[in-house]
């Protein structure tokens, strides 16, 4: 995985600077991969003068947030952190970002250490998306080196905003992952993780300590990240922290957030998987308590918990109650383009989760395209969509609505057909 990657991509918006809307965005459209051009389509329409125009209008958008990110006000600044979110999460944008990624380094770093909840979270997610632009290598190493010491500084300090840092706890969970070299580093950082969740283990008499939903969250986003970094630890770091950790780690299913007893669950489940792959004899002194409570979770009916809780909260215990017994996951396929890919652990369930929360809809194109992310989830190098072939299995909003139109008239008059017979057989 650590391997620098130097691909760019580029792309193409008319307009003012502003902010980008998902329209202005569209990822989900395989126009965005021939070549990974995101100004193929404008290129088919006007030719060479009318790309070289759309590229020109979009690097100047991006320029004018760059700027913005300085602005004396608050506002601006955060709209500007995030239309380069937007922007990043939605092409690959290496040669743009790689000169001028000291520049916007310093941003992000003015914006943690001075701005306050929403820009702070908009400067922390941005920073994990130019590490995933930079790839594993010298350049996000660099950025990293120099976030890391404001990351850690605001996630330890207590009288932070909390919003600040619960976006902290969860970028610098994936920024390690992308930009750390050191493994010593890398569990330092979990350490900082461990002590903020460990705050909302259970009482030894099963009572749960007195948490805000804010600091609920805060510990929840830490957990995250610890699992996250738990798919890059060594053999013998691993040892260790099932040795210390797992025979805690049940105490989380005893929170009264949700959210909490689910990542708890999901790293559970994680640690088994990780635990049977270095030794498929395996064995944990708690096991048949840990089964029982996640059965239980798995079967909740507690009235005094949400409905859509315990829905969302049943499903995810059952599959991890077949990992913690049987070691089996259930696949997922991923479409993205003319490729397929399965998660089929949960080491890669976790991964694919965390790349995810900062791409949003963007992931299919980052999978496409990102070099990255590609070697991370082991898709070799990106394959090359030439527009025909785009144009071929590209169906368009009109072509659609015909189709369908005719599928419903062929099906209404089938059925009028059978009504008819049936008409004609009550008649006798």
């Amino acid at each position: 995985m650590r391997k620098a990657k130097k691909k760019s991509g580029r792309g193409a918006q008319h307009g003012n600077v502003q902010p980008f809307s998902d329209e202005d965005a569209s990822v989900e459209t395989l126009s965005h991969c021939s070549s990974f051009s995101d100004v193929t389509s404008v290129a088919d329409e006007g030719g060479e003068a009318s790309e070289d125009a759309a590229q020109e209008d979009f690097q100047y958008k991006l320029k004018g947030f760059i700027d913005s990110t300085v602005d004396k006000s608050a506002k601006t600044r955060q709209g500007a952190l995030d239309g380069l979110k937007t922007a990043m999460a939605t092409r690959i944008l290496y040669e743009f970002i790689s000169e001028r990624r000291m520049t916007i380094t310093d941003s992000i770093e003015r914006s943690l250490k001075k701005g306050k909840g929403e820009e702070q979270r908009a400067a922390a997610s941005l920073a994990c998306l130019l590490c995933i632009q930079l790839g594993s290598g010298i350049e996000s190493e660099e950025v990293f080196k120099t976030l890391k010491p404001v990351f850690k500084n605001i996630l330890a300090d207590g009288s932070a905003n909390v919003q600040g840092r619960q976006a902290v706890a969860t970028s610098l969970g994936l920024c390690t992952l992308v930009a750390e070299d050191d493994v010593l580093d890398v569990r330092a950082t979990m350490e900082c993780f461990e002590n903020l969740f460990s705050r909302s283990y259970a009482r030894a008499d099963g009572s749960c300590a007195s948490i805000s939903a804010a600091s609920s969250q805060l510990h929840t986003n830490a957990l995250l990240s610890w699992a996250l970094l738990l798919t890059i630890c060594t053999g013998s770091q691993l040892k260790d922290i099932l040795h210390k950790h797992l025979p805690k780690l049940p105490r989380l299913l005893e929170s009264d957030d949700v959210n909490m007893r689910i990542a708890a669950g999901e790293t559970i489940a994680l640690l088994f998987e990780l635990a049977r792959d270095m030794d498929p004899e395996f064995e944990f002194d708690g096991w048949d308590e840990l089964c029982d409570k996640l059965t239980a979770l798995a079967t909740d009916c507690n009235k005094h918990r949400a409905k859509t809780d315990k829905k969302k909260q049943r499903s995810v215990f059952r599959d991890v109650l077949k990992a913690v017994e049987e070691g089996d996951f259930q696949p997922e396929s991923i479409r993205f383009g003319t490729e397929r890919m399965t998660i089929d652990s949960w080491l890669r369930k976790r991964m694919y989760d965390a790349f995810r929360e900062f791409v949003g809809s963007g992931m299919n194109y980052h999978l496409q395209a990102n070099e990255f992310i590609r070697d991370v989830f082991q898709l070799g190098p990106p394959v090359l969509v030439d527009s025909a072939t785009i144009k071929a299995m590209k169906i368009s909003r009109f072509e659609r609505h015909l189709h369908n139109s005719a599928a419903f008239k062929a099906r209404t008059k089938a059925r009028s057909k059978f009504r008819d017979k049936r008409s004609d057989v009550g008649d006798f």
